[in-house]
């Protein structure tokens, strides 16, 4: 099984790209303590905004240049690879847990249960996700814990609609209607009977769900209401370095190509995780 998934996976290029170029981000993300050659948050009041090693009076000592504090923004980049997958794991797995959850219930009950979860869904999916987040944030206060929770409560709404439209169409098959009749418990069918065949879609959903987080995290960041100074988080750093866009353009495109390249290697896995995992795609 584990070949034939590898073996569509590896059809789609792109795929396998993203994955070599995310496990590079992970790897980096790992090491950063032992390979980042300053600390993400020490001071060089002698080496402000020192640009790249390659631009005229660029420093070997400071490869990627310096920020208008005299921090390494090489060292800042490393560290903050932690911080973005870090939430993008937390704010997956929270919303993975309780939308799964709750789709589970609708989809498995129906009636009018089914019905009150899926307008509250449909009032959360109304909004635009980063204006409700930005509002659930301003609501429980800035900062990095709000900021994943926040996330976390506008990215669910997907999973309960996806784990809810799956159980509907496999809790009408033969192999649920047997298990009802040896017995098994409403919990036993919901979990262990229907919800593994309910997978594929959820992990690609799951995949992409992460490049959100991670973007969502950087722009509530990037307004201030995220992670805060001096925390070395890409959107942090790039709210932090708004006002030296035209005199400094590294303190900003640096932080902008980590976002963009780990977000995009990302959205590779997920069309290569789709590929693998639909039968239609498979047949195709």
């Amino acid at each position: 099984m584990l070949e034939e998934f590898w073996f569509y996976f590896s059809e789609n290029k792109g795929a396998v790209l993203g994955l070599i170029v995310f496990a590079l981000i992970v790897l980096t993300a790992i090491a950063a303590p032992l390979i980042a050659p300053y600390s993400p948050i020490l001071q060089n009041r002698d080496a402000l905004l020192v640009p790249p090693v390659w631009q005229d009076g660029g420093n070997w000592a400071y490869l990627l240049g310096t920020d208008a504090v005299g921090r390494d923004v090489l060292s800042r980049l490393l560290f903050g690879a932690r911080y973005s997958l870090f939430i993008g794991i937390v704010v997956v797995v929270i919303a993975v847990t309780v939308g799964i959850s709750i789709g589970l219930v609708a989809g498995y009950f129906g009636g009018w249960l089914d019905t009150v979860i899926m307008r509250v869904m449909d009032v959360i999916l109304a909004f635009p996700s980063l204006l409700l987040a930005l509002v659930l944030v301003a609501i429980l206060g800035p900062g990095l814990t709000n900021a994943m929770i926040a996330i976390a409560l506008v990215l669910q709404p997907h999973f309960v609609r996806l784990t809810r439209a799956s159980v509907m169409a496999e809790k009408r098959r033969e192999y649920v209607t047997a298990a009802q009749v040896v017995g098994a418990s409403p919990l036993r069918l919901m979990v262990v009977t229907i919800l593994p065949n309910c997978l594929g879609p959820l992990i690609v959903q799951a995949t992409l769900s992460f490049s959100n987080a991670i973007l969502d995290a950087a722009a509530l960041g990037f307004l201030g209401m995220g992670a805060q100074p001096p925390t070395p988080e890409w959107g942090t750093m790039l709210a932090e370095a708004r006002e030296f866009i035209l005199g400094a353009w590294w303190v900003v495109t640096f932080p902008g190509l980590a976002i963009l390249v780990t977000v995009l290697a990302i959205n590779l896995i997920g069309d290569g995780l789709r590929d693998a995992l639909d039968p239609k795609m498979k047949r195709s």
